[in-house]
C-alpha cells in the first residue's frame, strides 16, 4: 500500500498521473468552482432555503460574498488553513455557506449528519482533532448546540461552538453566533491557492465495525465525480434540485447533488423536512425539475402522490399540489425494488433514475435515455471509463472472479475512488486490497450491458431506509446495559425500510430481565443517531448453536436470522 502521510493514504504517482492525462483530474478546487459559477452565473440563484431568520434566497453573487465574509470571521477567531471543522448543521442556506467558507479558509469541512448526536460527534471530533463545530440551536427537538458545547467541554482540540441563529439573536455563553462572524469580504484568501491534489474534506462511511470511518476526499478526485455526474444527469442553468435528504450525505452533495448544481450554474432547493406534503409544495412553488431520494421516501412520495390523485378524482373541489416540473427522480442509498420502481412514474410523473454509490468513490447511474428494463432492473453503470470493477468470490481467500453474471462481492478501484480511510490504517488492511481496490462489502451481479444489480451486503452492516448500521456499534451499546451480558443485532427485511433491526440479548442471570422498552431507552440515552436505536430488542435465555461458537459473531448473526425467519415462518402460518 502506498505510504501514508498525516493519516492520509494518497493515490499512487503513476495512477494519479493517468488520472490527469485522461482529463479527469483538471486542478480545479472548490473555490475554483464558486468562481466559475460567480463568472457565468452571478445573477442566478443559487440557494433557496429556510433559515433560522425565515425564507432565504442567494443568487451566486450573493453566496460568495457571504461564504468569503464568514471565511474571514473564521479566520479571526483562529480557524487555518488545514484545520478541521465539523459541520453539524441541517438543511439550511447557512451550511452551504459555512461549506464553502471553509473551502475558501483552506480548512476541511468534516461532515456530519443532523441525525448524529453526542456519540458520534465527540468521536469526528477527536478523531480529527477538530478546532470548531458549526451546528443549529435546536433542531427537530434536539438542541444541537448544547450537545456540542458538551462535547467541546471534553475533547481538548475543540476551541470554538458556533451556531448558525437567527441575526439578533441573545448571545449565549460558550457559543459563538454564525451572524456575527460575517466580515466584509476580503479580496483573496488562502484557499484560493489551494493544491487540488490535497484533501478538501472528511467524508463519513457508512461504517462496519465501530463509528464511522472518515473519508479524505481531495478537491481533484471528487470535483471529476461532480462534473461527471452533472453531465450524465443532464444538469444546466435552467435545473432546480430540490434536496430533501440531508446535505451531507454524499448522495446530495455530488450524485450529482448540491456540488453538481453549482457546476451547471442551477438553483438548489434545501428542503426542511423530506416529507410529501413539504416536498411536493417545493416541488410546485420553485418548479423542481430533479429530486434525490431513498427508496422508503420514495414509496411514501408515490403513496401521497396516488392518494391526492384519488381524492382528486373524488372531490374536484379538493386542491392537488402540481409536480409537473419535476422531469427526474433520483432513488438511491439503498436498492430500489422492481415493484416500487414500476410505481414511482405513473405516480409522480418523473423519470426515474437510479443511484447506487458509496462516499469512498464509486457511483453508478441509470442513465436518462436508457431503455425501462435497465431502469427497472438494474442500478445503473460506473461515472468513468476508468472505474475498474471486480466481482469476486467473498469466500475465496485469493478473492478469484466469479463467472460473468453471476452474484459476487464487489471490489473497485478508479479515479474518484480513496485508496484509504483517514487515519485508519489496521482498518485499511482489511478494507483494501494490496494493489488498491476497495472491498465495498455489496454483494453484486453484472449484467450483459454491464449494469450493477445489487443483491445484498457481504459485511454484518444494515442498511435501514438508506443508513448504514454497523451490528458492532449497537451491540457495545447494549453491552453497556449492567444486566446484559451478551448482544447480537441482525437485519430483518422491511417492505418499507428495505431492512429493520432486531437485537437479540441474553441477560445476566439470576436478575430480572430488563424489557424491550427500556433496552430501546437505554441506547437511544447513551447519545447515538435515532436510527440506530433497535427497532425490536428481544431477550432471549441463551443464543443458538453457531457451529463454530460465539467466537465468530458473523456465524453468531446468521445463525440468529436463521431462527427469526423460522420463528416468523410460524407465527405466519399459525
Amino acid at each position: 500500500m502506498t505510504a501514508v502521510a498525516d493519516g492520509v493514504v494518497p493515490y499512487p504517482p503513476e495512477a494519479a498521473e493517468r488520472y490527469r492525462a485522461a482529463g479527469y483530474w483538471t486542478g480545479q478546487t472548490f473555490p475554483a468552482l464558486l468562481d466559475a459559477a460567480v463568472a457565468d452565473h452571478g445573477a442566478r440563484m443559487a440557494v433557496v432555503g429556510t433559515g433560522p431568520s425565515g425564507a432565504e434566497r442567494w443568487t451566486y453573487a450573493e453566496l460568495d460574498a457571504r461564504a468569503r465574509g464568514l471565511a474571514a470571521g473564521l479566520a479571526e477567531i483562529g480557524v487555518a488553513p488545514g484545520d478541521r471543522v465539523v459541520v453539524w448543521l441541517p438543511n439550511v442556506p447557512a451550511y452551504v455557506e459555512t461549506v464553502f467558507a471553509l473551502f475558501r479558509l483552506g480548512a476541511l469541512p468534516v461532515f456530519a449528519l443532523p441525525a448524529h448526536r453526542e456519540s458520534e460527534i465527540r468521536y469526528f471530533a477527536e478523531h480529527a482533532e477538530a478546532v470548531a463545530i458549526v451546528t443549529a440551536g435546536r433542531h427537530d427537538r434536539f438542541d444541537h448546540a448544547a450537545a456540542a458545547q458538551a462535547i467541546a467541554a471534553e475533547v481538548d482540540s475543540v476551541r470554538h461552538v458556533v451556531v448558525a441563529d437567527a441575526p439578533g439573536a441573545e448571545p449565549v455563553a460558550g457559543r459563538l453566533s454564525l451572524s456575527s462572524l460575517r466580515r466584509t469580504p476580503p479580496d483573496t484568501l488562502p484557499g484560493d491557492d489551494a493544491d487540488p491534489s490535497s484533501v478538501a474534506f472528511l467524508q463519513l462511511s457508512g461504517g462496519t465495525t465501530g463509528l464511522p470511518k472518515l473519508i479524505p476526499r481531495t478537491h481533484d478526485d471528487y470535483l471529476y465525480s461532480v462534473r461527471a455526474s452533472a453531465e450524465i444527469c443532464e444538469l444546466g442553468p435552467e435545473t432546480v434540485y430540490l434536496a430533501a435528504l440531508p446535505a451531507a450525505h454524499n448522495f446530495t452533495m455530488s450524485s450529482p447533488g448540491l456540488l453538481g448544481v453549482v457546476h451547471a450554474g442551477g438553483t438548489a432547493v434545501l428542503a426542511p423536512s423530506p416529507d410529501a406534503d413539504t416536498c411536493f409544495g417545493l416541488i410546485e412553488t420553485e418548479r423542481v425539475t430533479i429530486a434525490a431520494v431513498v427508496p422508503p421516501l420514495a414509496a411514501a412520495w408515490v403513496q401521497a402522490a396516488t392518494r391526492a390523485a384519488e381524492r382528486s378524482r373524488a372531490d374536484d373541489s379538493r386542491s392537488r399540489r402540481d409536480l409537473s416540473s419535476l422531469e427526474v427522480l433520483q432513488v438511491g442509498g439503498a436498492k430500489c425494488a422492481p415493484e416500487l420502481a414500476r410505481r414511482i412514474t405513473p405516480a409522480l410523473g418523473a423519470r426515474l433514475q437510479q443511484v447506487f454509490g458509496m462516499a469512498e468513490g464509486l457511483v453508478n447511474y441509470t442513465r436518462l435515455d436508457d431503455p425501462d428494463d435497465v431502469v427497472l432492473h438494474s442500478q445503473g453503470r460506473p461515472i468513468s471509463p476508468d472505474d475498474e470493477l471486480r466481482v469476486v468470490d467473498p469466500d475465496d481467500p485469493d478473492e478469484r472472479e466469479v463467472a460473468p453474471g453471476e452474484v459476487g462481492a464487489l471490489l473497485t478501484r478508479g479515479p474518484y475512488t480513496i485508496r484509504g480511510y483517514y487515519r485508519a490504517e489496521e482498518h485499511n488492511a482489511s478494507a483494501f486490497t494490496a494493489d488498491g481496490f476497495y472491498r465495498t462489502g455489496d454483494l453484486v451481479r453484472l449484467d450483459p450491458g454491464g449494469n450493477v444489480v445489487v443483491s445484498g451486503r457481504v459485511k454484518e452492516q444494515i442498511n435501514r431506509g438508506g443508513e448504514k448500521i454497523a451490528a458492532e456499534e449497537v451491540e457495545n451499546h447494549l453491552l453497556a446495559h449492567p444486566d446484559v451480558v451478551d448482544a447480537a443485532i441482525v437485519g430483518v427485511p422491511d417492505d418499507f425500510l428495505g431492512e429493520r433491526t432486531h437485537a437479540f440479548v441474553v441477560a445476566v442471570p439470576d436478575r430480572e430481565p430488563p424489557g424491550s422498552a427500556a433496552l430501546r431507552r437505554f441506547v437511544r440515552e447513551r447519545g447515538v443517531a435515532a436510527y440506530k436505536v433497535p427497532d425490536v430488542v428481544e431477550v432471549v435465555d441463551a443464543f443458538p448453536a453457531t457451529g463454530v461458537g460465539k467466537t465468530s459473531r458473523r456465524a453468531l448473526r446468521s445463525a440468529l436470522a436463521d431462527h427469526l425467519r423460522v420463528e416468523t415462518g410460524k407465527e405466519s402460518r399459525s
